[in-house]
């Protein structure tokens, strides 16, 4: 049975998005199909991949194949970095749109801002032109601190319905989070669950228990609680039901406190400012 879906958050362009959405970072070409199918049918509605995964293809097998309508999908995909620029991410979207075969993308990032190549405000602007043609319905960024933001915004009026950024209990970005908000950006988490390192804190073991939860699914109602999009990655069926079944409780005003002072600045991934 189907599990309650994501209430959806509306993006600044009027298009709206499912708060959890399942991931696909490092899923294996081969399991992409099986899982996001499993995924779809837990009840997910959102899926997020791209062209670096490997797996948009089988991705894209499972969304024509899923017994539900095409529309009730919202499906994700970035182009890498390798691709900035004007031209090439028009081309490194035709291969991404072929290899998805789907008539349209319900969101394209750019995956990394790469400030040593400065290509960045370029590659936008083909976004820009990609929605504009009706080819994407909403575009955004990955990885964008503020001043990668700001420039954007500065140079071609057009600002980013959502920023996917490195968020979990050790990095919570409140900072970036109100920057969004004074722009009207979704705040998107990736490495939620920061890889899953986080989860041995006894603090989140003691919140778990208190609700008969998991330490994940304490994890991730606290990034529902924020507001965030949040994008865990699972390798199981199991584990992504689990993964979705987060809105059946609430975490409280002390819950949040303990959680919040995990506070540690510890990053799993690159800092977007050293590529």
């Amino acid at each position: 049975m189907p599990l309650t879906p994501a209430p959806r958050l509306t993006l600044a362009d009027g298009a709206s998005i499912p708060q959890l959405g399942y991931g696909l970072y490092k899923v294996p070409p081969g399991d992409a199909r099986r899982l996001s199918l499993a995924a779809i049918d837990a009840g997910y509605r959102h899926l997020d991949t791209a062209a670096f995964y490997g797996n948009e293809r089988e991705v894209g097998e499972a969304v024509r194949d899923a017994p539900v309508a095409r529309e009730e999908l919202v499906v994700t995909s970035k182009v890498w970095k390798d691709d900035n620029g004007y031209d090439s991410t028009l081309r490194a979207f035709d291969a991404s749109i072929a290899r998805l075969g789907l008539d349209l993308l319900d969101l394209y990032l750019i995956h990394w801002p790469v400030p040593s190549t400065d290509r960045y405000v370029d590659t936008w602007r083909a976004l820009v032109r990609l929605q504009e043609e009706g080819r994407v319905r909403s575009i955004g960024v990955a990885n964008f601190h503020a001043h990668h933001l700001e420039r954007l915004i500065d140079e071609t009026g057009v600002a980013p319905v959502l920023n996917q950024v490195e968020l979990h209990p050790w990095l919570p970005q409140a900072e970036l989070r109100r920057f969004h908000d004074t722009r009207g950006i979704r705040t998107e988490a990736w490495s939620p669950l920061a890889r899953g390192r986080v989860l041995d804190d006894p603090v989140l073991a003691r919140i778990a228990a208190k609700h008969a939860r998991t330490p994940a699914q304490v994890v991730l109602r606290w990034h529902v609680q924020l507001g965030n999009v949040v994008i865990p990655k699972a390798s199981t069926p199991e584990r992504i039901r689990e993964n979705l079944d987060v809105f059946g409780f609430a975490l409280d005003g002390d819950d949040l406190a303990a959680i919040g002072a995990l506070e540690s600045g510890e990053r799993t991934g690159r800092d977007p400012d050293d590529d």
